[in-house]
C-alpha cells in the first residue's frame, strides 16, 4: 500500500473531553473566554511593541515573537474543540488531520528556539550587560528568527515525511479533541513500533533538551546576580521569573506528552487544554503583570487608540 490514497480511511472521529452536558457547557464557556483573552492580550503585546519606541529592544522583539506564535498556538486546535464540544459526531478529514499536526509541531519547533533565544538575550544582559548592544544586535535578533522558523519547517515536515504515507485501514477513532502525532500512527493499520519510538525519541530530545539548556542558562544568571545587591539586581530577578514561570509553562505539558510512554488518556487530554488554551492566555499576563515598562506602555497605546476613535 503507497501513500493515503490507498488508505481507505478519508475521515477521523474525535471522542472529545467528556460526555457530560454540564462539563461541556463549562468548558465551552472557560475556553472561549481564555480564548478570546489570550487572542486579544497578545495582539495587545505585538501592538504594543510594534509602536512604542521605548519598547523597540531585542528582548520585547522576541517577546512580541512569542505572542504572535502564541496567537496561531491557540488557532491551531482551540476553534475545532469550541466547535465540536456539543456536536455528536466530531470528525475531521484526513488532510485537515495532518494539516492540524503540521501546525502543531511548526509552532512547537519554532517556540523552542525562540525561548532559547529569549534566555539568551537574558544571559547577556544580565552577565554581559556592556557587549549586549553589540551581541544583541539587530542581525542576531534576525538570526535568531529565522532559525527558529526553519527549525520549525524542519521539525514538522520530516516527522511528516515517515508518517503521512502510512496505511490507514481500520479504527479512525481518537480519544482526544484534536490530531497529534503518538495517536494518529497508533491507528495505522501496519506495525509501528520503530516509528512511534523514533517519534518520541526525537520530539522528547528537542523538548527535553531545549528545556535544560534554558533552565541551566537561567541558573546561570541568577548565581550571577546573587553576586549583586543593587536595584538592577531585583529588577533582573523578576524579568527572570516571569521568563522561566514561562518556559514551564510551555515546555511541560510536552514533556509530559513525548517523555511518558503511555500517559492517562484523560490526564493527556487535560493537559492538552492546558496548552492549548491556558498557556497562550498566561504568556500574556505573566509578561504584562510582572513587568512595569510593559504597563506603562499599554497604557499609552491604549490612551493613543481611544484618542484616535474620539477623533475618528
Amino acid at each position: 500500500m503507497e501513500g493515503a490514497n490507498h488508505s481507505m480511511v478519508s475521515e477521523f472521529v474525535f471522542l472529545g473531553l467528556t460526555n457530560s452536558w454540564e462539563i461541556q457547557l463549562f468548558l465551552f464557556v472557560f475556553s472561549s473566554i481564555l480564548y478570546m483573552a489570550s487572542m486579544m492580550g497578545n495582539a495587545l503585546i505585538m501592538l504594543t511593541v510594534t509602536s512604542d519606541p521605548h519598547l523597540h529592544s531585542p528582548m520585547y522583539f522576541l517577546l512580541a515573537n512569542l505572542s504572535f506564535l502564541d496567537l496561531g498556538a491557540s488557532s491551531v486546535a482551540s476553534p475545532k474543540m469550541l466547535y465540536d464540544l456539543f456536536r455528536k459526531h466530531k470528525v475531521i478529514s484526513f488532510n485537515g488531520c495532518i494539516t492540524q499536526i503540521f501546525f502543531i509541531h511548526f509552532i512547537g519547533g519554532v517556540e523552542v528556539v525562540v525561548l532559547l533565544a529569549m534566555a539568551f538575550d537574558r544571559y547577556v544582559a544580565i552577565c554581559k550587560p556592556l557587549y549586549y548592544l553589540t551581541i544583541m544586535n539587530p542581525r542576531m535578533c534576525i538570526s535568531f528568527l529565522v532559525a527558529a522558523w526553519m527549525t520549525g519547517i524542519i521539525h514538522s515536515t520530516v516527522q511528516l515525511a515517515f508518517v503521512v504515507n502510512l496505511p490507514f485501514c481500520g479504527p479512525n477513532v481518537f480519544d482526544s479533541f484534536y490530531c497529534d502525532l503518538p495517536q494518529f500512527i497508533k491507528l495505522a493499520c501496519t506495525d509501528t513500533y520503530q516509528l512511534e519510538s523514533m517519534v518520541m525519541a526525537n520530539s522528547g530530545f528537542i523538548i527535553v533538551g531545549s528545556f535544560f539548556i534554558v533552565i541551566i542558562s537561567y541558573i546561570v544568571i541568577i548565581l550571577t546576580v546573587q553576586k549583586h545587591s543593587s536595584a538592577g539586581s531585583s529588577k533582573a530577578l523578576s524579568t527572570l521569573s516571569a521568563h522561566i514561570t514561562v518556559v514551564v509553562l510551555s515546555f511541560g505539558p510536552f514533556i509530559f506528552v513525548y517523555t511518558w510512554p503511555s500517559p492517562p488518556i484523560t490526564l493527556d487530554k487535560y493537559l492538552a487544554i492546558f496548552d492549548a488554551v491556558l498557556t497562550p492566555f498566561l504568556n500574556p499576563v505573566i509578561y504584562t503583570f510582572r513587568n512595569q515598562e510593559m504597563k506603562l506602555a499599554m497604557k499609552r497605546v491604549c490612551r493613543q487608540l481611544v484618542t484616535y476613535r474620539k477623533i475618528s
